[in-house]
């Protein structure tokens, strides 16, 4: 390998695995050239990252794997998004992933950047058996009270998957409904299907609040997506409410 070019070695890392790295790191322990020393250590930190979440995703397997040992296959994760804004629906994502198809990366949305979220939620659509998004307005949120618009929104995405689920896997919540369940504390960093319905329905929940701000600009709702700043505090004592703003959460303010 000291014979190939900066070039051939980066190709064959590109594409090389863990294993394979390493035979090729002691092939070039010798290896004085600084482009191929930065290509090594660059692509160590590539390889260990990836290992990393290898690890944390069969980690968080852990509830899945225990329904598939059982014969359930089609193990549906459910999620909520958007209980504490002032303002905007709360969404809810219902998820069915593929248990052959690992999606690296899943995790709580809320540690995650916009751009990882984005990511993550087309390649979760794409290779999950089934995914469905649903949500309870902000006048729903008013007459029923938030616990309960968010169990709605939760029944909603879970009746409108195209594959019937066998189980579901919730994070915290126990619903109403005819599958069996399990309520899982913090969920969405337990269970990877909760984490990828957590993901989906940010932003899904994120997209909608950044069409809102086009139609209702003064309160900045693609910066706030709804919650309770300092800025959107201010504009609606000085605008008043708008039509998505949750009244039952607006009484210490008006």
């Amino acid at each position: 390998m000291e014979n190939y070019t900066a070039k051939e070695i980066q190709d064959y890392l590109s594409r090389c695995n863990y294993e394979e790295f390493i035979k090729l790191k002691e092939q070039l322990k010798n290896e004085t050239r600084k482009s191929v020393l930065n290509l090594i250590e660059k692509t160590e930190k590539r390889l260990n990252d990836s290992k990393k979440q290898y690890q944390e995703y069969e980690k968080r397997s852990y509830y899945e794997k225990q329904l598939l040992s059982k014969g359930i296959q089609y193990i549906a994760g459910v999620d909520e998004v958007g209980r504490g804004p002032l303002a905007g629906p709360v969404y809810a994502a219902a998820v069915i992933l593929n248990p052959d198809v690992e999606i690296l990366g899943i995790k709580d949305s809320k540690k995650l950047t916009q751009h990882q979220r984005e990511i993550l939620s087309d390649e979760i659509k794409k290779k999950c058996f089934a995914y469905s998004i649903g949500y309870a307005t902000p006048d729903e949120i008013d007459r029923f009270n938030i616990l309960n618009a968010t169990k709605l929104a939760m029944k909603r995405a879970i009746y409108g998957l195209t594959v019937c689920p066998e189980h579901l896997l919730i994070d915290a919540l126990k619903l109403d409904i005819s599958i069996s369940q399990t309520s899982i504390i913090k969920g969405d960093d337990k269970s990877n299907s909760i984490g990828a319905a957590s993901i989906v329905a940010k932003v899904a929940r994120d997209k909608f609040m950044d069409e809102m701000s086009y139609m209702y600009p003064e309160y900045q709702f693609n910066k706030n997506k709804g919650y309770g700043t300092k800025e959107h505090i201010n504009a609606i004592k000085e605008y008043g409410i708008c039509e998505i703003h949750r009244k039952t959460f607006l009484k210490n303010i008006l």
